[in-house]
Parts: C-alpha cells; sequence; structure tokens
C-alpha cells in the first residue's frame, strides 16, 4: 500500500483535503477478511477546524468487497459506504478531554500526530464498515437448507423408529 504520510495538525489548519482509489489487495488487514482480494475502496479525506477549535477530518470509504456470508458459506459481494468524523487530540489525556467535552457517540475522538499514516486510517474505516456477522439478504441457494429444516425429525419420531425394529 502507498504510504501517505502527513502532518495532521497542519492537515487540518490548512482544511486540507485529499482522495483516491486503493485495491483492496493491497490492504493487508482487510484481505483477512474478505472471500478474496478483489475489488476497490475509494477514500476522502478533508481536514478542519470544529466549532470548539480542535483540529477534525472527515474519512469517508466507499467500495465493494467480497465476505462469505455466514449462513450458506458462499462469497458475496458487500458494499462499503461509510463516514466519520475524527477529532484530534495532541495525546492521549488531551483525546479524554476533547470526548468529554464533546460528549458525542458519532464523534471519534483519535490522538494525532506530525507523522500520520493517512492509509492505516482509511483500512481502519474500512474495516469498521464491515458486517459484523456477513450473509446475505437472502442466499441465493436455500434449497438444501430448506430441505434440512423440512426433514427434521423430532426425536420422538426417531424413538418409534428404533422400537419397532
Amino acid at each position: 500500500m502507498n504510504a501517505i504520510v502527513i502532518d495532521a495538525f497542519d492537515f487540518c489548519r490548512s482544511n486540507g483535503s485529499r482522495e483516491g482509489v486503493t485495491p483492496v489487495a493491497e490492504m493487508t488487514r482487510l484481505t483477512k477478511d474478505c472471500a478474496d482480494n478483489s475489488g476497490t475502496i475509494s477514500w476522502k479525506v478533508v481536514g478542519g477546524t470544529s466549532k470548539m477549535g480542535f483540529p477534525q477530518m472527515t474519512l469517508s470509504v466507499s467500495g465493494t468487497v467480497q465476505l462469505v456470508c455466514q449462513r450458506c458459506l458462499t462469497p458475496y459481494a458487500h458494499t462499503i459506504d461509510a463516514s466519520t468524523l475524527l477529532m484530534l487530540g495532541k495525546d492521549d489525556e488531551q483525546a479524554d478531554e476533547i470526548e468529554e467535552m464533546i460528549d458525542d457517540e458519532t464523534i471519534d475522538v483519535i490522538v494525532g500526530s506530525r507523522s500520520m499514516e493517512l492509509m492505516d486510517l482509511v483500512e481502519d474505516e474500512a474495516l469498521l464498515a464491515l458486517p459484523h456477522t456477513p450473509k446475505h439478504d437472502v442466499c441465493p441457494d436455500s434449497a438444501l437448507l430448506d430441505k434440512a429444516k423440512s426433514e427434521k425429525l423430532s426425536p420422538f419420531d426417531a424413538l418409534k423408529g428404533l422400537k419397532s425394529e
């Protein structure tokens, strides 16, 4: 993955903006959760300053990845479309203070740095956008599952079968 290192504080102060498209194959942590490494992730990061004067970045990711359905165990295309607002603290202590001040679960507060790897943030956001339990809305071949459900015998029917033998 191409490294894009930024001074996060300068990026926010100057209202910086970066965007790009990165192959899923280059995101090693993301590919571990995917059925294969096909697809791309489009991303955009925009810096700014919050109303309270803290540096912040808006990070958006979108694309399609191949996941394995946990119901039928076949791959399917999952669309990622996520955006988050990140506020930056200079250290853990300031990040905790900002989090208490804003008291907003929709805003993530992280520790910024003068040499922040932008692609790590992009990959983090893509990972957070994955479902906890990936599955099709409707599995394509549910015939086997339906057959297994309909053939389910009551334990008592199985006992009757043993008694009559």
